[in-house]
Formats: structure tokens, C-alpha cells, sequence
């Protein structure tokens, strides 16, 4: 494997579509299997337009590269044009300094914190959230993505944001089968759906429970199937959960399959081994087989 130094170059880049061609942003089918050193991932969300009272929607290209400005802009150039990359979106730093800025999103602090803030263990953002998780195997149609700007600007939800993030590079040079995580060359993207509110009140939760659902439902054409694939640091509840902390494997396949695909019975069959009274357990933890299921 290449050796790579620890210099990283963080890169962010906003349209707005009110202004700019969707066809011009598609960048769902850019190779990445070419690339080790790059990561660009699409944070969606909707703003308010230009328009006054109108709303659009924002697509900010957040990139991590290992390496230089110099070897990035030419090979953003070449390759994905439609950014109109210049040296004004990119930031030079280290590991540490990439860290803080990736991290920013969760803690919801601005990026520009310096390392020793990843030592304050008091929580800066505040409210409540729900996610949810897609795989794509195959480019979302123009229609279908105009879907998903309509639902974005449903005005009964506070905040809602979808994160895209490609495969391939090193991914794909880890077989399914190697470790415990199988979501690979299989897909070209994954998709976190995200809503945040910060008011209390069971029926505001509500509100911005059945919108995620909604949204969830709304992608099921264009997202993998048989089993329709989620990960597993995103956990979803929605999908199932175990009965009173004890579940057979086929109920628990429900989930099981949808995070670790053809190694979840694998999985099982270590737990069982590793931990037969099931002592290690949550909502959706591994279970263990019963002698009939042997």
C-alpha cells in the first residue's frame, strides 16, 4: 500500500440552485475509484433564497485531500470542473486540524477551533435529532432528486440536512468478507439523512419523526434492496429492535442483514461462541443462536 505524509488539505465549495444548472452538479457518477488521496462528500440543506420569502437549496462540496493545493487544483480541473475550484476554497492543515473540521458538523461548532477544543467534553449543541441511512448502487434521476429538494423545503421542519458521501479508493480494496463491514464496491454513495428541532413537546418530536419517515420512505426506489442496506453508526431504531434485550435470528436479521449483509450470521455464530448468556446487549446487538436454530 502507497505511504501517504499527513498533510491534508480541507476544501469547501457552496451552490445554490436557484442559481446553477442541477445537471451542472451531477456529480454522481465522478470515478472515485480513481482516486486514494480525495474524499468529497455533498452536504444538502435547504436556505433561504434570494427570493425574499422563497426557499432554495444549498449543496456545499466538503473535500479532505492528502497532499497540496498545487497537485489538488489541477486534478480537480481535469476531473470535476464543475466545482470552479480555485485556491480561495481550500485550507492547508494537519491531521488534527482536519479532525477538528470534519468533527464540526456533530459538535456544532464553526471548524475553526483549534486542536485543544477537542478536549472540552462539554456539549455545545443542544436540542434533538433523528437519523437515517441509505446505500446507492445506482445514479439518483434528475426527477427523483427534485423530489428530494421539495421535501427539503417542507416549512414544518426546523432543520433537515442530507450528507453524500462516495465509495471506493481504499474502500473497495477490502473485501465484504474481511471484516464485519460489508457496505463496499457495491455502492457508488451513502446517504445520511438527518432532522433537528430544538423546541420540547411530544408532538414537535412528532412533527420531525414523520418527516425523516416520510423522506426515508420517498427514496426507496433509488436505494439498494433485498436487504436495503443502513449503517450501523447511524442507528435507526426504525428499521428494529430486539424483544427485551433477547430475540431470535431471524427477527434480528431484520436489522442485522441491513448493516452487515452476508456477515451478520457470521457475526452471530462468534457471539454465541464469545458470549452465550448474551451479557453484551442493546436494542439491536448481535444475538445469540438457540440449540434450534443450531
Amino acid at each position: 500500500m502507497q505511504k501517504f505524509d499527513f498533510q491534508k488539505l480541507i476544501v469547501s465549495r457552496c451552490f445554490y440552485l436557484e442559481k446553477i444548472s442541477e445537471t451542472k452538479l451531477d456529480s454522481q457518477n465522478f470515478d472515485f475509484q480513481k482516486f486514494e488521496r480525495i474524499m468529497i462528500r455533498v452536504d444538502i440543506t435547504r436556505v433561504n433564497s434570494s427570493q425574499h420569502g422563497k426557499l432554495t437549496i444549498q449543496a456545499s462540496f466538503v473535500s479532505l485531500f492528502l497532499g497540496g493545493v498545487e497537485k489538488l487544483i489541477p486534478l480537480m480541473q481535469n476531473n470535476l470542473p464543475e466545482l470552479g475550484l480555485d485556491r480561495n476554497d481550500c485550507k492547508e492543515t494537519s491531521w488534527i486540524g482536519s479532525a477538528v473540521f470534519t468533527n464540526a458538523v456533530l459538535i456544532g461548532s464553526s471548524g475553526n477551533e483549534p486542536p485543544e477544543s477537542m478536549l472540552n467534553q462539554t456539549q455545545i449543541r443542544s436540542g434533538y435529532f433523528k437519523a437515517k441511512s441509505d446505500y446507492v448502487k445506482q445514479p439518483i434521476p434528475i426527477e427523483g432528486l427534485r423530489g428530494l429538494w421539495r421535501l427539503l423545503c417542507d416549512a414544518k421542519v426546523e432543520y433537515a440536512q442530507l450528507q453524500l458521501a462516495p465509495y471506493g479508493g481504499i474502500m473497495n480494496e477490502i473485501s465484504e468478507s474481511e471484516i464485519a463491514f460489508s457496505h463496499r464496491s457495491q455502492y457508488i454513495f451513502h446517504i445520511h439523512y438527518s432532522v433537528i428541532w430544538q423546541e420540547e413537546g411530544d408532538e414537535i418530536a412528532q412533527r420531525h419523526m414523520d418527516w425523516i419517515r416520510r423522506l426515508y420512505k420517498y427514496m426507496e426506489p433509488y436505494v439498494s434492496n433485498s436487504p436495503r442496506a443502513a449503517y450501523i453508526n447511524y442507528r435507526d431504531l426504525d428499521i428494529g429492535v430486539n424483544n427485551n434485550d433477547f430475540t431470535s435470528y431471524t427477527h434480528a436479521s431484520i436489522w442485522g442483514l441491513k448493516y452487515f449483509n452476508n456477515n451478520f450470521k457470521r457475526l452471530v455464530r462468534v457471539k454465541t461462541k464469545v458470549d452465550p448468556e448474551n451479557f453484551f446487549r442493546n436494542e439491536q446487538s448481535i444475538p445469540i443462536l438457540s440449540i434450534e436454530e443450531y
